[in-house]
This record gives C-alpha cells, sequence and structure tokens, in this order.
C-alpha cells in the first residue's frame, strides 16, 4: 500500500472551499442589501437570501467532503476511492445558473426602463 503524504494539500484544498463559501455568502449578503432597491421590489432580497443558504450547505457538504478524503486517504493511502465529484459539479452549475440569472434580470431591467 502506498501512503499518500498528507502534506498541506488537503488542508489548503478545504480552505480553497472555505472561500468560496465565503465568496457566495459575502455576494449573497450584498444582493440582500442591494438588489431591493436597484430592481425596486422587495422580492429582489429571497436570491440573496438562497444564496445565503448554499453558503451554510455549501460549508457543510465541503466540510464533508474533506472528512470523506482525509479518512479514506488516512486508510487506504494513494489507492483509497474517494468521494465522487457531485458537489464540484452541483457548485458549478448553479454558480452557472447564478450568473445566467443575473444576466438575464439586468438586460430586462434596462429593457423595462427603455434603456
Amino acid at each position: 500500500m502506498t501512503l499518500f503524504d498528507p502534506g498541506l494539500q488537503p488542508e489548503r484544498t478545504e480552505l480553497a472551499w472555505r472561500r468560496t463559501a465565503l465568496a457566495i455568502g459575502i455576494g449573497s449578503l450584498f444582493a440582500v442589501r442591494l438588489l431591493p432597491a436597484a430592481m425596486g421590489s422587495p422580492w429582489w432580497a429571497l436570491p440573496g437570501f438562497a444564496g445565503i443558504l448554499l453558503t451554510a450547505a455549501l460549508w457543510l457538504g465541503a466540510r464533508r467532503r474533506h472528512r470523506a478524503v482525509a479518512d479514506a486517504l488516512l486508510e487506504h493511502g494513494d489507492r483509497a476511492a474517494l468521494p465522487a465529484g457531485g458537489l464540484p459539479a452541483v457548485l458549478a452549475a448553479v454558480v452557472t445558473l447564478i450568473g445566467a440569472g443575473g444576466v438575464a434580470s439586468v438586460v430586462a431591467h434596462a429593457a423595462s426602463a427603455g434603456g
């Protein structure tokens, strides 16, 4: 059995997931504060609140994934079966949808404002 080099790589990966969750959380807080005023309706705070919930789910999912990876590597070494890539795939899809929704809402708002 080949033992993996624990080094700092697993910790760096977890920190990267934390930074991603924090970035989504901060953007969501800005959305809660700024979107209702910019778009003219308090309902525009809902995407920000959804982002805050996404942040919590991402933080917990990333922590759980990190523990699963670390446990598998410690137990089985380099040949460990690691968790599937569902969390990164879901995150990529959600961020893509958020971006597309943001572009669509800006275009729709500009068109309704006359320019």
